[in-house]
């Protein structure tokens, strides 16, 4: 018998079939379009979501239905992002993303008077609009009459599983992200739900990652051709799953997912919420194994700006990739020049994500020249991206982190020529997998342990094969410092200029 994993990300959904020794058997994805209703706004339709899971779930399922079927699905999703539900399980909202910073106005008088260090202390996370705790304030202000009709907030994952089971319950890490979760203690926090006005029934029940919420609904199977008893589990969010699913829970890895938000995950023996970690917004929250913790540096708009040059720069590939059935990512990226780009890229294409915490992003080219080529504004894409995240990588090394291996996973992780860049630039081996989509190994992995098939740190270790490993070329990588360096002083030399974009 074998287990589905999937994978409910911003931009799209995986569902990756796995048998019992850790071999993919079936893959399907969907895309889905994010929607921008007014400034701020970064939605998704919560039905069409849940309609784009169930088409890939069963595309999935039918691929092996005669060879090994399906027993098990387990399934992790995008943080921070919720649906308001009614008593009758009516969807009366879509699902507000990371990216969405609608509630950036509520976040600091709020916070102020209920005490940042106080905040953080209780959920190891600080203030930010992409949290749940402050979209929750927006619509309780903006939208009284769906307020008034909310019986639960279901976070993406959970979503899933309702409609799947009828049950609502949700992991520690997923309740983590949206800032209403005492981490120490591991349970919903009284003080925040009190202070917001809501009663914990508002809330999905919570449990242990890979936990089995229940059987499928009979309807449900039928309808996506399983049988009536394969189990569903809510399995985490989506960057410590993927960390799981690649073995980068091991000392001196992290998993460095390469997708819509760009995100390095390393784990932790224990909860550190230190004054550090506050300063440069770096979350403690549980891991998707026991007794361990993890901690997250992102970039927001990482993969999507990629997606954006796509979409309206080298549509010319695009195109191209269309007409052979190829992928456009892989004919982008290697049309960017072979050499470093003098063209510095800020990839904040909206709210960034850690170090800065600034809901008022805004990306810049800098460095163009008429004898600019558009290979070398390609090649500033990728570089771009990826210069946030050695500014994330620095201070986790200053935070104590002492990475020495990063695991890459998600789709960026199929290009040889982006991960050496990457390698370059962060100054750090990376390793790529077997099987790159590792969240929904990583599920499916957590699908297992909760259905009592194996151990998921073992299954984690036996499962997540390496692939190939980049080590950094020395003369670009000293090249790649000095323009690191120019890259850090543009954004902090922009920053009166976003604010005064900002109130435009």
């Amino acid at each position: 018998m074998s287990l589905i994993g999937v994978d409910v990300g911003t931009t799209g959904v995986k569902a990756v079939v796995f048998d019992q020794s850790g071999k993919m058997l079936a893959r399907e994805y969907e895309e889905y379009t994010l929607q921008f209703p007014f400034p701020g706004a970064a939605e998704l339709d919560s039905k069409a979501v849940l309609e784009a899971c169930r088409r890939v779930i069963a595309a999935a399922a039918d691929r092996v239905k005669s060879t090994d079927p399906v027993k098990a699905i387990g399934i992790a999703s995008q943080g921070e992002a919720f649906t308001p539900i009614t008593a009758d399980g009516e969807m009366i909202g879509n699902i507000m993303t990371s990216s969405d910073s609608r509630a950036a106005s509520l976040v600091k008088p709020w916070s102020d008077a209920f005490g940042t260090d106080r905040i953080y202390q209780i959920t190891g996370h600080t203030p930010y609009p992409m949290y749940s705790l402050y979209k929750i304030l927006w619509l309780k202000n903006e939208c009284p009459d769906i307020w008034k009709r909310t019986s639960k907030l279901l976070f993406t994952q959970d979503l899933l599983a309702f409609a799947l089971t009828g049950e609502t319950k949700t992991d520690y890490s997923l309740a983590a992200r949206s800032m209403l979760f005492d981490v120490r203690k591991r349970t919903w926090s009284a003080e925040i739900l009190n202070e917001l006005g809501m009663s914990v029934d508002m809330l999905p029940e919570l449990v242990e990652s890979g936990t089995v919420v229940g059987k499928i609904l009979p309807e449900e199977a039928n309808k996506l051709g399983l049988n009536p008893n394969v189990t569903i589990s809510v399995c985490g969010h989506d960057q410590p799953v993927g960390a799981l699913g690649c073995s980068g829970a091991g000392s001196g890895r992290a998993a460095y997912a390469i997708g819509t938000v760009e995100c390095i995950c390393p784990t932790l023996p224990s909860a550190i919420l230190s004054e550090k970690l506050m300063n440069a917004n770096l979350a403690t929250y549980p891991h998707v194994l026991p007794d361990t913790y993890t901690t997250v540096a992102f970039n927001i708009t990482g993969g999507s700006v990629l997606r954006w040059f796509r979409d309206n720069i080298t549509i010319e590939e695009a195109e191209q990739a269309r007409r052979e059935g190829v992928d456009p990512y892989n004919l982008i990226i290697n049309s960017a020049s072979d050499t470093p780009s003098e063209v510095i890229l800020l990839p904040h294409f909206g709210p960034t994500g850690t170090p800065h915490f600034d809901s008022h992003g805004a990306g810049v080219l800098f460095g163009m020249k008429l004898s600019t080529t558009r290979a070398e504004v390609v090649r500033s894409v990728l570089e771009g991206i990826t210069y946030e995240m050695k500014w994330n990588m620095s201070i986790l090394s200053e935070a104590g982190f002492r990475l020495t291996e990063l695991r890459a996973i998600g789709g960026g992780a199929n290009s040889d020529k982006w991960m050496q860049i990457k390698a370059d630039i962060l100054g750090l081996p990376i390793t790529t997998m077997q099987v790159t989509e590792s969240t929904c190994l990583g599920a499916a992995i957590l699908a297992g342990a909760g259905n009592g098939i194996w151990n998921a740190s073992e299954a984690s270790e036996a499962f997540a094969k390496p692939l190939k490993s980049y080590e950094p070329n020395p003369d670009n990588a000293s090249c790649y410092n000095d323009l690191f360096d120019i890259y850090r002083e543009i954004y902090y030399s922009l920053g009166k200029a976003r604010a005064m974009l900002s109130k435009l």
